[in-house]
């Protein structure tokens, strides 16, 4: 069968894919009961969800994971050993001094409150949806740790390279530095 595929459908095929991934793998998203609330003020959620403090390292390692979060499908990231990044969207490098941890929050929880049309994925939001696979309905792709974590790595690059911040982090969590 010819035919092209948009890049809407490949990104919704993506995502339910990797959902999937990370359900069968055992680390299901949230359901709707553990949701944590959250207030949206002049476009951004200042507070962190669930009062939970984000960790770069664990952030970054979402950010890099083609199972998870699938950042890289659209972004590209100052993350040297993932080949094949994104260009449907902007570059990820120097984020953190370009947007505030509230705008972060708000951009990874619902994107869609800022852009209507965006492709970019709701990552902690389980209404109005659509095209939601069964094992998917009613849970979060990101639990709200999760979304601290990738906010917490994404503040830390403050360069348009990106290279301090994630020179840095590797060389937090280096094979010869974690067995010390």
């Amino acid at each position: 069968m010819g035919g092209s595929w948009s890049v809407a459908a490949l990104f919704w095929l993506a995502v339910t894919a990797s959902s999937m991934t990370a359900y069968a793998a055992g680390s299901p998203p949230e359901p709707i009961a553990e949701l944590a609330p959250f207030v949206v003020t002049d476009g951004i959620i200042a507070e962190p969800l669930q009062g939970r403090i984000g960790d770069a390292v664990r952030g970054r390692a979402i950010v890099a994971n083609r199972q998870l979060g699938l950042c890289l499908l659209c972004h590209s990231a100052p993350i040297p050993e993932e080949r094949f990044q994104g260009n449907l969207s902007g570059n990820l490098a120097g984020i953190g001094s370009r947007a505030s941890a509230g705008q972060l929050r708000m951009r990874l929880v619902d994107a869609r409150q800022l852009n209507p049309s965006t492709i970019m994925p709701s990552y902690y939001r389980v209404n109005k949806l659509t095209r939601v696979t069964p094992a998917q309905q009613g849970r979060t792709i990101f639990s709200a740790q999760q979304i601290e974590d990738v906010v917490a790595y994404l503040l830390t690059l403050r360069d348009d390279r990106g290279a301090l911040a994630s020179d840095a982090i590797r060389r937090i969590r280096s094979p010869a530095t974690e067995n010390k």
